[in-house]
């Protein structure tokens, strides 16, 4: 299993009336924990796109709202990886307050589309080397 946590505050903007964090705002605070657990890995997002002609669509989205997150909180996205990925990845995702108490939960799974062909392919072997070492016992 591959962990990464990120940090992020939640700004003025991005709050409702109740100056509760809007529910949309959540699913832009994944792809932030998902880009920088790939990136922690010595891979971007946009080396995927541009040098090699990979995209990371995303294929489907659910969460849960335990609490709410209030303007100014920082809170800690927590993102895991539970398996290799083969032509898909999942990522499991944890957004936790300051006091450390669980706010939304939730899983993106996103397929690796080569840009040239247009079709689903497996994960880049690249990747999956800096991935491994995380999964062996």
């Amino acid at each position: 299993m591959y962990t990464h946590e990120i940090h992020i505050r939640v700004r003025y903007g991005e709050t409702d009336q109740m100056g509760y964090l809007y529910y949309g705002n959540y699913a832009q605070y994944f792809e932030v924990g998902r880009v920088e657990m790939i990136r922690s890995l010595g891979v971007t997002y946009k080396e995927l796109e541009e040098v090699h002609g990979i995209w990371l669509p995303v294929v489907s989205l659910d969460m849960r709202f335990v609490r709410p997150a209030y303007y100014d909180e920082l809170l800690t996205v927590r993102s895991e990886l539970r398996e290799l990925p083969g032509e898909y990845i999942t990522f499991h995702v944890e957004v936790f307050n300051e006091r450390k108490k669980l706010v939304n939960a939730g899983r993106v799974r996103l397929c690796f589309f080569d840009a040239k062909t247009k079709k689903v392919v497996p994960a880049p072997e690249y990747l999956l080397e800096r991935l491994r070492p995380h999964f062996e016992k």
